[in-house]
């Protein structure tokens, strides 16, 4: 294992070639998370989920914080990054029998430009690569339901609150989507 990589990980996991032109807005990488990304995911997610939480009466500054930090990880997590920004992150952790999507949250000013699709077509095509299901939740009345939607996640159940999703291999693939 190379010294400069956290545990758990390998060459494969650590980065994307840069995409770009269509479907991708412009150049970008996914690198490891490290400790000291928290912080500023933590930011990111208050600012990307807040107008939803308020909107189902949710909102809560220090717990939405608070939920990353508790649950981030260094060894699943991978930071989008373009021209040295970071633009966003996304998890996608271990379960059984599937591989949860999580904390996947664009900066505003890197939303609605194709940039999620992206990310998200070389999530599904690694999930596909290894033949597991993804699963993910969406808040309810969510814009991202419809991105997810037209990658192959269908409902799986939801409450008041949550939308729970999943995509199972061969759903689709992801060169058509």
């Amino acid at each position: 294992m190379n010294a400069d990589m956290p545990p758990g990980r390998t060459r494969s996991d650590v980065g994307v070639p840069a995409q770009s032109g269509p479907g991708g807005g412009a150049d970008w990488t996914l690198r490891p998370a490290v400790a000291a990304d928290v912080e500023v995911l933590a930011e990111l997610r208050a600012t990307v989920m807040r107008a939803d939480l308020e909107r189902l009466g949710r909102y809560d500054g220090h717990r939405v914080r608070q939920r990353l930090r508790d649950s981030f990880s260094t060894e699943h997590t991978s930071i989008i990054t373009g021209d040295g920004d970071v633009m966003g992150c996304v998890t996608v952790r271990p379960a059984e029998g599937a591989q949860w999507l999580e904390h996947f949250y664009l900066a505003p000013q890197h939303q609605g430009r194709g940039l999620g699709s992206a990310v998200l077509r070389t999530m599904v095509r690694r999930a596909e690569a290894h033949g597991t299901t993804l699963r993910l939740n969406v808040l309810q009345g969510s814009a991202a339901r419809r991105l997810y939607e037209r990658h192959g996640f269908v409902v799986d159940s939801e409450d008041p609150i949550d939308v729970f999703m999943v995509r199972p291999p061969g759903a689709g693939t992801a060169d058509k989507i």
